[in-house]
Protein backbone atom coordinates (compact mmCIF):
# COMPACT_ATOMS: atom_id res chain seq x y z
CA UNK A 1 0.00 0.00 0.00
CA UNK A 2 1.23 3.75 -0.51
CA UNK A 3 1.49 6.21 1.83
CA UNK A 4 1.72 10.13 1.87
CA UNK A 5 2.19 12.63 4.34
CA UNK A 6 -0.43 15.16 4.95
CA UNK A 7 1.99 18.30 4.43
CA UNK A 8 1.83 19.41 8.47
CA UNK A 9 3.32 16.80 8.96
CA UNK A 10 5.61 16.24 6.87
CA UNK A 11 6.52 19.62 7.60
CA UNK A 12 7.17 18.56 11.14
CA UNK A 13 8.99 15.36 10.44
CA UNK A 14 11.61 17.29 8.36
CA UNK A 15 11.81 19.96 11.27
CA UNK A 16 12.25 17.76 13.82
CA UNK A 17 15.29 16.20 12.15
CA UNK A 18 17.19 19.46 11.47
CA UNK A 19 16.59 20.00 15.32
CA UNK A 20 17.90 16.57 15.87
CA UNK A 21 20.83 17.00 13.90
CA UNK A 22 21.91 20.42 15.58
CA UNK A 23 21.70 19.11 18.71
CA UNK A 24 24.22 16.15 17.98
CA UNK A 25 25.90 14.83 14.45
CA UNK A 26 24.11 11.94 13.24
CA UNK A 27 21.21 12.23 15.57
CA UNK A 28 18.53 13.66 12.72
CA UNK A 29 19.60 11.04 10.53
CA UNK A 30 18.60 8.56 13.58
CA UNK A 31 15.63 10.47 13.78
CA UNK A 32 14.71 9.87 10.16
CA UNK A 33 15.57 6.25 9.95
CA UNK A 34 13.38 5.87 13.52
CA UNK A 35 10.39 7.51 11.93
CA UNK A 36 10.96 5.68 8.54
CA UNK A 37 10.87 2.20 10.25
CA UNK A 38 7.70 3.32 11.95
CA UNK A 39 6.20 3.68 8.55
CA UNK A 40 7.26 0.80 7.06
CA UNK A 41 5.73 -1.48 9.45
CA UNK A 42 2.67 1.01 9.28
CA UNK A 43 2.68 0.00 5.38
CA UNK A 44 2.85 -3.63 6.09
CA UNK A 45 0.69 -4.01 8.43
CA UNK A 46 -1.66 -0.97 8.80
CA UNK A 47 -4.62 -2.51 10.76
CA UNK A 48 -1.90 -3.69 13.42
CA UNK A 49 -2.44 -0.24 15.52
CA UNK A 50 -5.46 0.48 17.60
CA UNK A 51 -7.53 2.90 16.62
CA UNK A 52 -6.88 5.97 18.84
CA UNK A 53 -9.28 8.77 17.53
CA UNK A 54 -11.96 8.63 15.31
CA UNK A 55 -10.32 6.94 12.48
CA UNK A 56 -6.93 7.56 13.14
CA UNK A 57 -4.19 5.03 14.54
CA UNK A 58 -0.82 5.47 16.19
CA UNK A 59 2.60 3.86 15.98
CA UNK A 60 5.41 4.50 18.71
CA UNK A 61 8.86 5.14 17.22
CA UNK A 62 12.13 3.65 18.63
CA UNK A 63 13.97 5.51 21.15
CA UNK A 64 12.26 9.07 20.00
CA UNK A 65 9.52 10.12 21.85
CA UNK A 66 7.41 10.72 19.16
CA UNK A 67 4.43 8.92 17.45
CA UNK A 68 3.24 8.24 13.69
CA UNK A 69 -0.29 9.19 13.50
CA UNK A 70 -2.18 7.88 9.88
CA UNK A 71 -5.36 7.17 9.10
CA UNK A 72 -6.34 4.13 6.20
CA UNK A 73 -7.70 5.73 3.42
CA UNK A 74 -9.21 3.71 0.42
CA UNK A 75 -6.43 3.63 -1.65
CA UNK A 76 -3.36 5.10 0.81
CA UNK A 77 -2.06 5.51 3.82
CA UNK A 78 -2.23 9.32 5.12
CA UNK A 79 0.33 9.97 7.72
CA UNK A 80 -1.54 12.81 9.77
CA UNK A 81 1.32 13.55 12.10
CA UNK A 82 4.66 12.88 13.09
CA UNK A 83 3.96 13.76 16.89
CA UNK A 84 6.14 14.30 19.89
CA UNK A 85 4.42 12.66 22.48
CA UNK A 86 5.65 14.95 25.63
CA UNK A 87 3.29 18.41 23.68
CA UNK A 88 -0.12 19.56 22.75
CA UNK A 89 -1.42 16.15 21.78
CA UNK A 90 -4.47 17.43 20.22
CA UNK A 91 -2.75 19.80 17.98
CA UNK A 92 -3.49 17.68 14.62
CA UNK A 93 -6.90 17.35 14.98
CA UNK A 94 -8.01 19.58 12.31
CA UNK A 95 -6.03 17.54 9.76
CA UNK A 96 -8.37 14.57 9.41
Amino acid sequence: MNYEFHPEALSEFQESAVFYESQQIGLGTRFIAAVQSAVDHIVAAPQSCRVMEEDVRRFLTKVFPYAVLYAIESDYILIVAVMHCHREPGYWHHRI
